[in-house]
């Protein structure tokens, strides 16, 4: 199995680990910390932290990763300038493909969705002070991976840090491939609907959920449910929640009364409101995120997933709301992947 926790973790196998970062490029054994002493590593000499980071240009991709063979992804920790949340990109490649399996902004792959940093405790992914992001999802890979970072920032990034772990290892035939795609829209009184991803084609398992939503109503915004239409589904969906917070693990507003907009936050391991905010003159904003560990979404050859914004009207009915929603979705599949929607530019991208 390429699955890993305590309960195997004393198992002997026959992997080799590898970690990439600027420190070793390229994860070989043997080939860290080569880098020749400059700066502050001067005084201490070669072998003494002397490329702990890469400089990124404005306009520039970098390829953080690029390696062949098979095994799986384990860990991948990074950090850099806040302001790359959403105007720095991540892309991740199995198995030599062309377009990306994953294709999503750099804080929103994280869960930092709303261009700030807080502290998100799960067990995928981990946020720490300030900006440490580590994800623990298992990526497996038969042929080889690469991972690429493009700075769409009119600034270069001087301190992008990263370090991405893997095992060298056998792929089982049963193992998908790990995907995620972002997506922002503003919902209308008419269509309040987000769609979270659609055209998913193939066989897999839906495993996550990460939103950012951008409050544009007044009290209560969170009465909308979630909905998986699943191989063939067409008007009606074969699984449905009953109102955004209980999708994501809380109840009752989160804990807040009738006309709050904010409740209580939590970050538990597998769902979570970590963080909301409310400044004068800006409009609230809020994080939460849905991890599928003990409960993926199993689907046989297709599936939608889409949440709805709902409030209510002063008499005690549903009031439909424009809301700013951005959206990431995580599965597994086999591949080929359907080629996902064009991401957004960067001035489609901000939320501020």
């Amino acid at each position: 199995m390429f699955t890993q926790g305590l309960g195997n973790l004393y198992q002997i196998t026959n992997g080799k680990t590898r970690s990439i970062c600027a420190e070793n490029p390229t994860g070989a054994k043997a080939n860290g910390a080569k880098a020749k002493a400059n700066g502050a590593s001067l005084a201490m000499g070669k072998g003494w932290k002397c490329k702990p980071c890469i400089t990124v240009k404005s306009g520039e991709t970098a390829t953080l990763a690029d390696v062949s063979g098979s095994g799986v992804i384990r860990h991948i920790w990074m950090t850099a300038d806040s302001r790359m949340l959403r105007a720095g990109v991540l892309r991740f490649y199995w198995d030599g493909e062309i377009k990306p399996s994953v294709e999503v902004p750099f804080g929103d792959f994280f869960g930092m969705g709303l261009e700030r940093r807080f502290d998100l405790n799960s067990l995928p992914v981990v946020c720490n002070p300030d900006g440490g992001m580590n994800c623990y999802w298992p990526m497996p890979f038969r042929k080889g991976f690469k991972i690429t970072f493009t700075n769409e920032y009119h600034e270069d990034v001087r301190g992008f840090f990263f370090q991405i772990t893997y095992d060298e290892q056998e792929v089982e035939k049963s193992a998908g491939y790990f995907h995620a795609t972002w997506r922002r829209a503003i919902t209308t009184r008419k269509n309040p609907e987000h769609i979270i991803v659609d055209n998913i084609i193939g066989k897999g398992q839906y495993v996550g959920t990460s939103l950012s939503w951008m409050q544009y109503s007044d009290c209560w915004w969170g009465e909308g449910e979630i909905k998986f239409f699943m191989d063939g589904d067409k008007e009606y969906p074969t699984i449905c929640g009953t109102g955004t917070e209980d999708y994501f693990g809380g109840a009752w507003n989160f804990g807040g009364n009738y006309k709050d907009t904010f409740g209580r936050h939590y970050s538990t391991p597998f769902l979570g409101f970590p963080y909301s905010e409310r400044q004068e003159g800006k409009v609230p904003k809020h994080s939460m995120y849905r991890w599928h560990v003990m409960d993926p979404i199993r689907f046989d050859s297709d599936l939608k997933v889409t949440i709805q914004a709902l409030g209510w009207w002063p008499e005690g009915k549903y009031q439909p709301l424009t809301e700013d929603i951005a959206s990431v979705a995580f599965w597994y599949q086999t591949e080929p992947h359907q080629e996902f929607p064009l991401l957004p530019e960067i001035s489609e991208r901000w939320g501020r």
